[in-house]
């Protein structure tokens, strides 16, 4: 995989990045130690940027990284902090405050096994707080040498522009696929403007646009998606079709539908770094294969065209899941 960098950090990392949420929760049960192997064969395949959060798992997947760390500390580390939930629940609320965040970050260290966060992201962002305030406090981490680059999550362009007024912002993070394009309005070009590296998380629709997913009755009790708006119902039976074309248009390339979506995103721009995530060997790999997927101005028009912005049904969270977006 060829190299991408973030921002004016000047952090390079490889192009296709790995999402670690899944090794600890949302998406069912997993297994320590086939999480612990796909972390490993990632680290073989080439993968060099690997995102976790104080959040998932409560400290659990960051504890698990932090395990392969000892191994492999020539990788680049992003975590995030902000998301306080009770263990075991999905009700959350949003703490920006400059005293959770230098405890979340010592918290987050330690965890990792490591001296320095190489991207720190504000996971969502509170209005209460003025970002100026959680984005000086972020700063203060890169004087101590605790964090490299910093990043916010899931912000409108207003507030990312404050913010980068304050420190520079070497990355935003935030939910871009196929059936979530509603960052090509503002908060992409405000990125582009501003020399700022773009991360979808979710690149593969929480792997509806795998074609994996026909129906939710194989997802576990504990899945996320079982209470996710675009997972019920007319939604999901919308969502479907999508999917169909999705399906088609890899069988036209000789590929997967979830490289064909991961090759669309990497066609967007240089400065585009996925990180889908999986806690599986066999998915991992198919994934890093996408970047070997070319795709033609021919194919990215026909891409555009059956799948424009704002095709997806129903709202990307349950209730609950939306605060803080775009704020």
């Amino acid at each position: 995989m060829r190299n991408r960098v973030l921002g004016s950090s000047g952090i390079a990392v490889a192009e296709i990045g790995l999402g670690c949420m899944g090794m600890s929760e949302f998406y069912g049960p997993s297994d320590e130690a086939e999480s612990l192997a796909t972390l490993n064969r990632a680290h073989h395949l080439g993968v060099t940027f690997y995102d976790t959060a104080e959040t998932y798992g409560s400290g659990h997947n960051e504890s698990l990284v932090g395990r392969f760390l000892k191994e492999h500390r020539d990788v680049k580390i992003a975590t995030k902090f902000g998301i306080v939930r009770t263990p075991g629940t999905y009700e959350r609320r949003i703490d920006n405050s400059p005293d959770y965040i230098a405890r979340a970050c010592e918290g987050s260290l330690q965890r990792l096994g490591v001296e320095t966060i190489d991207v720190y992201y504000a996971h969502r962002v509170n209005p209460a707080q003025p970002i100026e305030e959680t984005v000086g406090a972020m700063a203060r981490l890169v004087e101590q040498g605790k964090v490299r680059g910093l990043g916010l999550s899931e912000v409108s362009a207003a507030t990312l522009r404050r913010a980068h007024a304050v420190h520079p912002i070497s990355a935003v993070q935030t939910e871009y696929s196929l059936w979530t394009r509603d960052v090509e309005a503002e908060i992409l070009p405000t990125c582009r403007e501003l020399g700022i590296a773009f991360v979808p998380y979710s690149p593969l629709g929480r792997g509806m646009l795998t074609g994996a997913i026909t129906s939710t009755d194989k997802l576990a009790d504990s899945d996320f998606r079982r209470r996710s708006p675009r997972f019920q119902g007319d939604n999901f039976e919308a969502n479907l079709r999508l999917v169909e074309t999705v399906k088609k248009l890899a069988a036209a390339k000789g590929c997967t539908p979830g490289q064909i979506a991961l090759a669309w995103l990497l066609a967007q721009g240089d400065d585009i770094i996925p990180i889908p995530g999986t806690r599986r060997i066999k998915y991992l790999e198919e994934n890093v294969a996408a970047a070997d997927v070319a795709l033609s101005p021919n194919d990215l028009t026909d891409i555009n065209a059956m799948l424009p912005a704002g095709a997806a049904a129903g709202a990307r969270y349950p209730e609950a899941g939306m605060t803080g977006i775009n704020a």
